[in-house]
C-alpha cells in the first residue's frame, strides 16, 4: 500500500476552505493508502515565532475538527510534528545539501513575503521551511502528497532534494508525487481565497445563526448593483458555493434567476446557506461530543506519535548509516 503524508499548521478552528481543499480528500485517502496526517506546529513558528502562545490551544481546536469531519485514528496516523524529534534531525541534514537558490525561487516564498508586508520574515526558518517540509514528507517515504496547486512547487522541491540525497549518498527515499485536490480554491466572504488571516472565513464550528449572518453578506457579482440589474453567475463568488452545496436543479434556477434579475442576491444565497448549515450539523454534533472529553485529542495524538515515532526512528537509522554518522 502506498504512503500518503500531509500536514496542516495549527492556526485554530478550520473553515470551509480547509474542508473542501484538504479534509474531504484526506477522508477518502485514509481507506486507500497508508496515511500520516500531522499537526505542523513547527511550521506555525515560521511566520508566528513572536506569538507561539496559542499553538497548543489551536492544535486542540484543529484536531477536534479533523476528528469531527471523519478522520479516523484507527485508519490513519494523526500525530504532532514537534513530538517526533527525528523531523528536526532530518531537516538539519537535508539543509546541508539544499542550494539556497532552490529556496529563493520558491513562488510561495515570494508570494507570502508580499502578502505579509510589515511582518519580519527575514529568517532562515521562513526561507528554509520547504526543507523542513521535505523532511516531513520523506521521513515516512511518502509516495504521494495531497496538495492544492499552490503547494505543488514545494513537492517538486522535495523531489529535487530527494534526487540530490539519493545521488550523493545512496537511494533511500522515493520521489513523492503530487496528488492534486479536487477543490483548488474556495472563495471567502470577500471573494478572495477563504482564509482566517483575511477575516473572510466560515468556520466548521460556527453556529447556524453565525453561518447565516456571514454568508448573507458574501460578495456577489459586482456589476449587479441594484435588485433589477441582471447578473452573471460566473463572476459571483457566492455562486461557486452553490456549485458545491446546491442541487443541480437549484443551481439552474438561481443561475437563470440571476441572469434575468428575477431573484435578488440575498434570496439566491439563502438557497445555498441552508445546505451549508445542514451539511455541517453532523460535524458539529460530533465536535460537541468530543469537547465533552477533554483528554481525547491528546490521547489520539499520543497514540499517533507512537506509531509515527517507530517509522521515523527506522528511517533515521538508514539515513545516519548512509552518512556514516
Amino acid at each position: 500500500m502506498d504512503t500518503i503524508v500531509s500536514g496542516t499548521r495549527p492556526t485554530g478552528p478550520l473553515h470551509l476552505g480547509h474542508l473542501h481543499g484538504a479534509l474531504m480528500n484526506w477522508i477518502r485517502l485514509q481507506d486507500k493508502y497508508r496515511c500520516f496526517f500531522f499537526v505542523a506546529d513547527w511550521h506555525a513558528l515560521t511566520t508566528d515565532y513572536l506569538s507561539p502562545q496559542r499553538i497548543k490551544a489551536n492544535t486542540v481546536e484543529m484536531v477536534l475538527d479533523w476528528l469531527s469531519v471523519g478522520l479516523d485514528p484507527k485508519r490513519c496516523v494523526l500525530f504532532r510534528q514537534s513530538d517526533i524529534k527525528e523531523h528536526a534531525e532530518l531537516h538539519l541534514l537535508l539543509s546541508m545539501i539544499t542550494p539556497v537558490p532552490w529556496l529563493e525561487r520558491n513562488p510561495t516564498y515570494k508570494e507570502q513575503i508580499r502578502e505579509m508586508e510589515g511582518r519580519d520574515l527575514s529568517t532562515y526558518g521562513f526561507l528554509g521551511y520547504p526543507v523542513l517540509q521535505a523532511a516531513d514528507i520523506i521521513m515516512y517515504k511518502a509516495n504521494k502528497v495531497p496538495v492544492g496547486v499552490d503547494q505543488a512547487p514545494h513537492v517538486e522541491l522535495t523531489r529535487e532534494i530527494v534526487r540530490r540525497f539519493n545521488q550523493i549518498y545512496r537511494p533511500i527515499f522515493p520521489e513523492p508525487e503530487v496528488l492534486l485536490t479536487e477543490t483548488q480554491r474556495l472563495p471567502g466572504l470577500d471573494g478572495r481565497k477563504m482564509s482566517k488571516s483575511y477575516n473572510n472565513a466560515v468556520f466548521l464550528s460556527d453556529p447556524p445563526k453565525q453561518i447565516d449572518k456571514k454568508l448573507s453578506r458574501m460578495i456577489t457579482d459586482p456589476a449587479r448593483v441594484r435588485r433589477h440589474d441582471p447578473g452573471n453567475p460566473e463572476k459571483c463568488p457566492a455562486f461557486e458555493l452553490h456549485q458545491i452545496y446546491s442541487t443541480p436543479q437549484e443551481i439552474a434556477e438561481v443561475s437563470q434567476g440571476c441572469r434575468t434579475a428575477k431573484i435578488g442576491c440575498l434570496d439566491c444565497k439563502k438557497v445555498m446557506i441552508k445546505h451549508v448549515i445542514t451539511q455541517l450539523e453532523p460535524f458539529q454534533e460530533k465536535r460537541a461530543d468530543y469537547e465533552r472529553r477533554p483528554s481525547y485529542v491528546e490521547d489520539v495524538l499520543a497514540e499517533g506519535n507512537r506509531s509515527a515515532k517507530k517509522v521515523a526512528a527506522k528511517t533515521m537509522e538508514e539515513v545516519r548509516d548512509a552518512l556514516s554518522l
